[in-house]
């Protein structure tokens, strides 16, 4: 139906027959001027020159961040070396160290040195838990006691022992008494 103008309420067909709706139609209506193509050549060279420097500049912000991370680390390990040298200023310290780790003693001390001579599956064996009760154990301690000093004394002896009076020195070889 057409209007005072004459124009029909219809959007008027194209040449080529699609009156413009259609999902091909839209890229026919888009005009490239000169100026157009400029910008698009542009923004395609900003793309290519810019995206290696773009990914560079991600590689070093990632090395910078890696190597604060070092640096706070070490940072760290030279704080816990100045405390550590800190406390080797200490006497006390050091005294402690020594009886420690070199199992040293100050004169007129007595060190005991308790070795654990149990085997493997005892000491693993940790899992009877430590009872607020005082118990009684129903062992004969008579019997362990002499079990215990049999033992020891029926033991053979570590190396035989050898008199230094009886021993006699070596013969001289035969050749030697010719001469």
């Amino acid at each position: 139906m057409p209007d005072e103008t004459g124009r029909s309420g219809r959007a008027p067909r194209r040449p080529d027959g699609s009156d413009g709706s259609g999902g091909a139609g839209w890229l026919s209506g888009i005009r490239f001027s000169g100026f157009s193509l400029i910008m698009m050549g542009v923004l395609v060279l900003a793309v290519v020159v810019l995206a290696p420097t773009i990914a560079a500049f991600a590689q070093q912000r990632q090395q910078i961040a890696e190597l604060r991370a070092a640096v706070s680390a070490q940072e760290e390990e030279v704080q816990r070396l100045r405390d550590e040298r800190e406390r080797w200023n200490d006497d006390t310290f050091i005294v402690t160290q020594a009886r420690e780790r070199l199992y040293y003693v100050m004169p007129g001390e007595v060190s005991y040195l308790v070795i654990d001579d149990r085997t493997a599956a005892a000491k693993t064996d940790t899992t009877a838990g430590v009872s607020a009760e005082v118990t009684e154990s129903k062992g004969d301690w008579m019997q362990t006691l002499l079990d215990s000093v049999l033992t020891a004394g029926l033991a053979p002896d570590a190396a035989p022992a050898v008199d230094p009076a009886s021993t006699t020195p070596p013969a001289a070889p035969a050749a030697e008494e010719n001469r």
